[in-house]
């Protein structure tokens, strides 16, 4: 394992409680489960209010230190990391709001310094168009409140959370409007189907939701915008802290993938007594790969403290977050790829820690945004729109 030191931002990952989750984490993987215990450990060691200001009784951590506790983490269970990373990217969301002047997502704040954990239920099947558009009714109640109904999938955190984000469309005026509201799990009327059963990242078990007209009072309306591309501070907030967390998972995942591959050869010897970590290829290999590591990571990063130190990109923003996030996950299930075939058969037993990674690292081509979808973006901004 590597260890947790995150620079000293105030608060990592204890080197023992990563060493537990690390050994939890083939058994999460499976039976299929979610990491019950990891969550609880992680709960009691501060984790969910490790970007709460520190006077609401958090560390205070901004998105780039969040970043290097979610690689940490990663590199002892992707799909812990995955999971309960989307409580971050809230937690992160909200810093980004209130550092930018908003104060309406202050209630995901004070949840997060409660323990409470967040959930994202955005996701719907066959939306491309994510946060600016939806699927999904949202029928006002007359007090400025609404009933949402539709199906969300890859509802991350689906047997634990406390508190689950929702949006649809209201198509009640003259203009349809996204709306953004809260979910307790007290409300009832969601619905999460047991049919997580996929090749990886198994303990996160992001299920498919089902929204039964479930009520969200005018208090936990927080956003109703336009259906189209904007760069409201709600959109900016998610955008950057989902697409920046979630390429750091992957990048810990290339990270582990690395050291699972150096210890590999360093531990074989050829049949004439020559070690395996001696032989040009490999080395040229495994250099390949961290130079591969050492970019992306610097890219994160980067784009990580631009968003800490408000720096205004512009219309430059939506093209560098999604493709550093497309960048990151491409990378790494290409290291993940090269260490398992340099490390050789072993790597094949399902066994195999490179194995699971190897499963894991697919994951990363569903989250928003994909691949395609991060060329459009790319292109418009070279390009300008399609007509």
């Amino acid at each position: 394992m590597t260890k947790a030191n995150t620079d000293a931002v105030g608060w990592s990952v204890p080197d023992e409680l990563l060493h537990r989750i690390a050994e939890r984490a083939p058994g999460y993987d499976a039976a299929n489960a979610f990491c019950t215990e990891d969550l609880d450990e992680l709960r009691a060691a501060g984790y969910l209010r490790i970007g709460v200001p520190v006077e609401q009784g958090g560390a205070g951590l901004g998105l780039g230190a969040t970043a290097r506790v979610q690689r940490a983490l990663a590199q002892a269970a992707p799909a812990t990391a995955l999971g309960l990373g989307m409580h971050q990217v809230w937690v992160q969301a909200a810093r980004s709001v209130t550092a930018r002047g908003g104060s309406f997502l202050q209630a995901v704040t004070d949840h997060a310094a409660d323990d409470h954990l967040l959930a994202f239920g955005v996701s719907e099947p066959g939306n491309d168009a994510v946060l600016f558009d939806s699927s999904t009714t949202a029928e006002p109640d007359g007090d400025g409140g609404y009933r949402f109904t539709g199906t969300k999938v890859f509802t991350s955190l689906a047997p634990a959370w406390d508190v689950m984000s929702v949006f649809g469309k209201d198509t009640s005026g003259s203009e349809p409007r996204l709306v953004h509201g809260f979910v307790l799990r007290s409300d009832g009327d969601v619905e999460h189907l047991d049919d997580w059963d996929t090749l990886g990242m198994r303990a996160t078990q992001s299920r498919t939701t089902k929204l039964h007209g479930v009520h969200v009072p005018a208090d936990r309306i927080v956003r109703s915008l336009p259906v189209e591309p904007n760069q409201d501070p709600l959109v900016f907030g998610i955008f950057a802290a989902f697409e920046l967390l979630i390429a750091s998972v992957y990048v810990g995942i290339a990270e582990r993938a690395i050291a699972l591959a150096a210890t590999a050869v360093a531990g074989r010897t050829a049949a004439d007594g020559t070690r395996r970590s001696q032989d040009p290829d490999v080395r040229r290999a495994i250099a390949d790969l961290r130079g591969a590591v050492d970019a992306i990571t610097l890219q994160v990063d980067s784009l990580a403290r631009s968003v800490d130190e408000l720096d205004d990109l512009g219309a430059r923003w939506f093209p560098l977050l999604v493709g550093t996030k497309a960048r990151a996950v491409d990378t790494a299930q290409h290291v993940v790829d090269e260490a398992v075939r340099v490390v050789g058969g072993s790597a094949f037993r399902s066994s195999s820690e490179l194995a699971r990674l190897a499963r894991d690292v697919r994951a990363g081509q569903y989250h928003p945004s994909s691949r395609d979808s991060a060329a459009r973006t790319i292109a418009a901004s070279v390009l300008g729109p399609l007509g």
